[in-house]
C-alpha cells in the first residue's frame, strides 16, 4: 500500500510539472502571438523615427522624443511615471562635413566623411595636411613623432571579416574611433581619419563617440570618420603618391552640458514588490539619421512590453519597470544617475535587460550572472526554441545596465541577429524604411517572455 501511494504522489507531481511547464508555454505562445497581431512597436517608430528623427543627447529633439514617450505611456493608463534628471554632453555637429585630397596639382577627388561625437571642429578655412596610413596603435607608436607630427593620421584598419560574430569584429577595430584622436594628437598629429566600423562597402561614414582623456583643450585635433568606399580610395592613392595632401572641413562644436532626463514606468509587484526587474532602451541616437535601428527599436519594443501584458491582464509578482535611458551614445551618463540613485535607495534589481542591437530577428541573449543563475536561466531555452531565440549565451550584456553590476544582478541584452547590424550602426542610413515589421515586432515578444519567466520563477 506504502509502495502504490508513494507511485501516486510521484505521478502527481510529474503532473504538476508537466502542467506548469504547458502553462507557461502557453503563456510564451500567447505573447509572440498579441505581438504579432497587436503590438504597437511598428507605428510607435513611425513617429519616433520619422516624425522627430535623429535624437542626440542635449538636441532639441532628444527632449521632445523624452515628451513623446511619456505621452504614449500616460496613453496606456500608467501614472507612474517619473524623470530622473541627468546633466548630458551637449554636441553639435553644425554644417556636414567636406574632405578631399590631392590627386595631382590642381586637381582633387572628394570623399564621404564625417565628425565624430565629441570631436573638435576645424578653422573656417578647414585643415590640409598630408597623410600617414596605419593600421594598429603599435605602427602609429614605431612611426615616432618624427613622422607623425603636422600630418593626419589615417586609422585603415577594416573589421576583421572572418568574425563570425560582427560585435567581435566591432571590439576589435573601435579603438581607433575612441582613443585614435588621443593616440595621434600626442605624437604632433593635427587631425586623425578613422575607416568606418562596418563591413560593407559603401559611401556611408559612420559615426560614433570618441574621447580626448585628458588632453589640454589647445592639444585636441579634429577626428573624423570615412567611409570604407573613401578609406580604400585613400589607400589606394597614397600607394602611389604618398605625399598627396588631405583637406577636411568640420565645424562641430562641444558646448557645456544641459539638462535630460530618463524616463521610468513601474508596476509594482504583488508578491515581491522589493525585487526589481529593469528592461529598457535609450532614447538618444546618433544625428545622422532617425535611430530607427540604435536605438528607436530597442526604445519600442521595451514600450511595447507593457502594452503586451496588458493585453494579457497580466499581474506581475515582482516589480516592473520600464527605464528609456537618456545619453548612451556619447557618455552614458543616464544609466550611470539609474545606477547610482538605485544604490543610494539600496534597491533590489535581479535581473536588467537592454535592447540595444536592432530590430532584426531576434536569435536569443547574452548574460552576465553566476554559475547557479546562469544554469537557472539556461532551463528556459526550451521555451525559445519554437522562436528561433533560444541562444543563451554568457557574455557582455548592454552599455545601460552595465553600471548596474555588481556580482549578484543578472545583466543581459537581447541578441538578434546581428549580421547586417553594422551596415547601419550610426551613420545615415540608419532609417525606418531598414526594419521589418515582424522581426521587430519578434524581438519585443522574445524581450517580453523572458521578463515574464524571470517575473515568474525568480533568478
Amino acid at each position: 500500500m506504502r509502495r502504490i501511494f508513494i507511485i501516486a504522489i510521484l505521478v502527481f507531481l510529474s503532473s504538476s510539472v508537466l502542467y506548469g511547464q504547458k502553462t507557461v508555454e502557453n503563456q510564451i505562445k500567447k505573447i509572440y502571438e498579441l505581438a504579432l497581431t497587436q503590438g504597437k512597436s511598428y507605428q510607435w517608430l513611425d513617429h519616433l523615427a520619422n516624425r522627430i528623427g535623429g535624437r542626440l543627447s542635449g538636441s532639441l529633439n532628444s527632449e521632445l522624443s523624452i515628451q513623446w514617450a511619456e505621452e504614449q505611456l500616460l496613453e496606456m493608463g500608467y501614472d507612474q511615471i517619473w524623470f530622473q534628471d541627468v546633466m548630458v554632453p551637449k554636441w553639435v555637429r553644425g554644417n556636414y562635413e567636406y574632405a578631399s585630397f590631392e590627386t595631382q596639382p590642381g586637381s582633387s577627388i572628394s570623399v564621404d566623411v564625417c565628425a565624430l561625437g565629441g570631436s573638435i571642429g576645424t578653422s573656417i578655412f578647414g585643415l590640409e595636411a598630408p597623410v600617414v596610413e596605419v593600421k594598429s596603435f603599435e605602427e602609429l607608436e614605431n612611426l615616432g613623432q618624427q613622422n607623425v607630427e603636422g600630418k593626419f593620421v589615417f586609422y585603415n584598419k577594416p573589421m576583421p571579416p572572418e568574425r563570425i560574430s560582427p560585435l567581435d569584429a566591432y571590439r576589435a577595430t573601435v579603438q581607433h574611433r575612441t582613443q585614435g584622436a588621443y593616440r595621434a594628437a600626442k605624437l604632433g598629429a593635427v587631425g586623425t581619419i578613422v575607416r568606418s566600423l562596418t563591413m560593407t562597402q559603401d559611401d556611408f561614414p559612420h559615426t560614433g563617440n570618441m574621447s580626448y582623456q585628458d588632453l589640454a583643450n589647445r592639444d585636441r585635433i579634429p577626428a573624423t570618420a570615412i567611409s570604407t568606399n573613401g578609406a580604400n580610395l585613400l589607400s589606394s592613392m597614397l600607394k602611389l603618391n604618398p605625399d598627396l595632401v588631405f583637406y577636411l572641413k568640420q565645424n562641430c562644436k562641444n558646448y557645456p552640458e544641459v539638462l535630460s532626463h530618463n524616463i521610468i514606468v513601474e508596476v509594482k509587484g504583488s508578491e515581491y514588490p522589493d525585487q526589481i526587474i529593469v528592461f529598457g532602451g535609450h532614447l538618444d541616437s546618433w544625428d545622422l539619421g532617425d535611430g530607427a535601428h540604435d536605438d528607436g527599436a530597442g526604445v519600442v519594443q521595451s514600450m511595447d512590453v507593457l502594452h503586451l501584458f496588458q493585453l494579457l491582464d497580466y499581474k506581475p509578482k515582482r516589480t516592473l519597470r520600464l527605464v528609456l535611458w537618456t545619453n548612451e551614445e556619447n557618455g552614458l551618463k543616464g544609466a550611470r544617475t539609474y545606477a547610482q540613485e538605485a544604490r543610494e535607495k539600496d534597491e533590489n534589481h535581479i535581473f536588467a535587460i537592454e535592447s540595444d542591437a536592432g530590430g532584426f530577428s531576434p536569435r536569443g541573449f547574452t548574460f552576465e550572472a553566476t554559475d547557479e543563475q546562469f544554469e537557472k536561466l539556461q532551463s528556459w531555452q526550451s521555451y525559445f526554441y519554437p522562436y528561433y531565440a533560444d541562444r543563451f549565451v554568457r557574455d557582455g550584456s548592454s552599455p545601460d545596465v552595465v553600471p548596474l553590476r555588481n556580482g549578484t544582478t543578472v545583466l543581459a541584452g537581447l541578441r538578434p541577429d546581428l549580421q547586417r547590424y553594422f551596415e547601419f550602426h550610426h551613420a545615415a542610413n540608419d532609417t525606418f524604411d531598414k526594419v521589418n515589421k515582424r522581426e521587430l515586432a519578434l524581438g519585443a515578444a522574445t524581450l517580453a517572455s523572458i521578463v515574464y519567466l524571470v517575473d515568474q520563477f525568480g533568478i
